[in-house]
């Protein structure tokens, strides 16, 4: 493992020695600021700290190289993708300049990636290959009330005609009877009518898209607010068009404009290290979540459609096969965007949704807690959640070891731009008869946004977050905590030096080591101007690598079968007490459903250990693991990575 420390020379240690020895001689109510932050400097660089309680570095990121991380992802060569898309940033949505970055902590090297598509506030989820499905992103940035000057909204299209399609290019004008005039933003396309039947018996049923038209002029004028549907004629129809096509609307106004989704979808293949285009999602979603599936195939929730307006239960499902996408009719289930989807274990199709979510849906609607039955179509409510109004921005994770089957849910807040935040920390255990969550503690303080970690020693680090919605009123949280599943005891570990509030990321690496990144806040530290997205990287080194020599896996098979054995190799296999399969991290909005640590059989052999891997497609979801061996200590080994097929 690199040190990514600073280096002292002899003389500084000596300074901060002798500072440390002045304030203990003379024990003086008061010390200068310099010489506190100097006394502070030394305690932490102690060994004997580290090894109690971690220790923070800043990751040098070139200038050049620097992105606004929104979604990070490790992939199978170690690396690790972080996407920016436009990163919340108008001008370069605009401009058309979207980022993906690309970083080796083995040799520190970053990459450039070039970004085909906004893929800011998309959803993800890696495929049984290794490959990155990313689907969804940004269309159109929001706009906000008093910032609307033209009119605009959704216009319903029809065309009654069975023989011939019809073309509505960007700007195609729609009259209204009294000689409004709006127009289309994009271009669109509506196919033939259906028709059935035949002679007297034939029907016909129009088709019909929506696209969002803006008035021609501006101001209140072009306001519509009916409760009844307005008929519109197209331009630029021709002949019997202008009788058979036809648009309806009965809301176009100066309201706040939320952000509008895409259907986009890519692939990032680990290999080549380039982006590939898939099918489009059947519904563009902005803030979905997607979650891979016992079968391979990945199921895509929740998200604002292409016009900014929440989707109401319309799910649909990726297969790998085709690399296509299908409405699921049913698997009609609605949530509030970013929902916390968790595959479980054991018979059946189940997703256990620990209430967390992120930014946008009704408080009262898919907001309960339970597990998700996809061949039925049920929902069975798990209840006991303390603060169930604050689950908005919440952290959730399946504790470690998985086939325990207990998750966790942190901090949250009130929905939208609520003040309120909670430090509850509740665990439910689903293989109770009838589970409901309990309390397991609290942070010290309601926290917004903390990023939840699992650690190959079956421990989660609890890092990060705001008090109040995006940082408001300078409330980041500089805090670092080691929650123990066994014993319930969380503990305070080292302070970390960067605040991560909304668009962070933190996720695992194959060293044992955890990568902190991202935050937006909404304001700057007085709340007097714009914030500044946090582009600087810290690294974590927990306590249990400052443990001494760490175990060996020096060979074994690149891939395994789901209850298959293998053999890998170790120069001391006696010192190996556990063997953990870590699924890597996928990550956005403190939303990470792809971690998971799965507890593996193994037998010690003549300088081998014997890995067995479960045989449940639930609990061992194909795809790319880490594979680690822990010693007495909790110390981890370097991963290995293996195929799990």
């Amino acid at each position: 493992m690199r040190n990514l420390g600073p280096s002292m020379r002899p003389a500084a240690w000596a300074r901060r020695l002798a500072i440390v020895g002045v304030i203990g001689a003379f024990n003086v109510p008061v010390v200068a600021p310099w010489a506190q932050a100097e006394y502070h400097d030394v305690q932490i660089n102690r060994s004997s700290y580290k090894a109690q309680h971690g220790h923070w570095d800043m990751l040098p990121v070139p200038k050049d190289y620097q992105v606004r991380s929104i979604h990070a992802a490790l992939l199978y060569t170690g690396k690790v993708l972080l996407i920016a898309g436009s990163g919340n940033d108008r001008k370069s949505f605009e401009a058309g300049t979207f980022k993906s970055l690309l970083w080796d902590p083995e040799t520190n090297k970053y990459k450039l990636i070039h970004t085909p598509d906004d893929m800011f506030c998309g959803g993800h989820a890696f495929l049984p290959d290794g490959k990155l499905l990313i689907a969804g992103g940004t269309k159109r940035y929001e706009v906000l009330e008093g910032e609307v000057h033209n009119a605009a909204g959704v216009m319903t299209v029809s065309n009654e005609s069975p023989d011939q399609a019809v073309a509505l290019p960007k700007g195609t004008p729609f009259r209204a009877a009294d000689g409004r005039v709006y127009r289309t933003q994009e271009a669109a396309r509506l196919p033939r009518a259906a028709k059935t039947g035949a002679g007297r018996a034939v029907k016909v049923t129009a088709s019909k898209t929506e696209v969002w038209v803006m008035a021609e002029v501006r101001g209140k004028g072009s306001v519509i607010k009916t409760t009844k549907m307005k008929k519109f004629k197209v331009g630029g129809m021709q002949g019997a068009q202008r009788r058979n096509v036809y648009g309806q609307a009965n809301l176009i106004t100066l309201d706040k404009q939320d952000f509008q989704g895409e259907k986009e979808s890519y692939l990032f293949d680990p290999a080549t290290e380039r982006y590939e285009k898939v099918d489009d999602m059947t519904l563009a979603r902005w803030y979905p979540t997607l979650v891979g599936l016992k079968d391979g195939k990945v199921l895509s929730v929740s998200g604002l459609d292409a016009f900014g307006r929440m989707i109401e239960g319309t799910n649909e499902i990726y297969d790998p096969k085709t690399k296509q996408w299908t409405v699921r009719e049913d698997l009609q289930r609605t949530f509030p965007t970013y929902p916390s989807l968790f595959l479980m274990m054991g018979k059946g199709n189940r997703l256990f949704y620990t209430g967390s979510n992120a930014g946008y849906g009704s408080p009262e609607v898919g907001r309960v807690p339970g597990i998700w039955n996809l061949d039925k179509n049920t929902f069975r409510k798990v209840p006991g959640l303390r603060a169930p109004d604050e689950t908005e921005t919440s952290g959730s994770v399946l504790l470690s070891p998985a086939q325990d089957q207990k998750y966790m849910i942190v901090g949250g807040g009130g929905v939208g731009e609520s003040h309120k935040s909670t430090s509850r920390m509740d665990v439910v255990d689903l293989k109770k008869d009838n589970p409901r969550f309990k309390p397991a503690g609290n942070l010290a303080t309601g926290t917004r946004y903390p990023n939840l970690v699992l650690t190959p020693n079956d421990k989660v680090v609890i890092t990060g977050g705001s008090s109040d919605y995006r940082g408001k009123g300078d409330s980041n949280l500089l805090y670092c905590n080691m929650y123990d599943p066994k014993t319930g005891a969380l503990k305070q570990m080292a302070d970390p030096t960067v605040g991560h509030n909304y668009h962070a990321e933190a996720l695992l690496l194959p060293d044992g080591r955890i990568i902190t990144m991202g935050s937006d806040p909404l304001f700057n530290k007085d709340d007097t101007g714009p914030g500044t997205f946090e582009k600087r990287i810290e690294i974590y080194t927990p306590p249990y690598l400052y443990q001494g020599k760490r175990p060996e896996l020096t060979g074994g098979p690149r891939e395994l079968a789901q209850g298959e054995t293998g053999t890998f190799t170790t120069p001391d296999p006696s010192a190996v007490e556990t063997v953990r399969l870590v699924r890597p991290s996928a990550v956005t909005h403190v939303t990470d459903v792809e971690q998971r640590a799965i507890a593996l059989k193994f037998e010690r052999g003549d300088g081998t250990l014997d890995v067995t891997v479960p045989k449940d497609a639930g609990l061992v979801p194909a795809g790319w693991y880490m594979l680690f061996a822990n010693d007495a200590h909790g110390t981890p080994s370097i991963a290995r990575w293996v195929h799990v097929t």
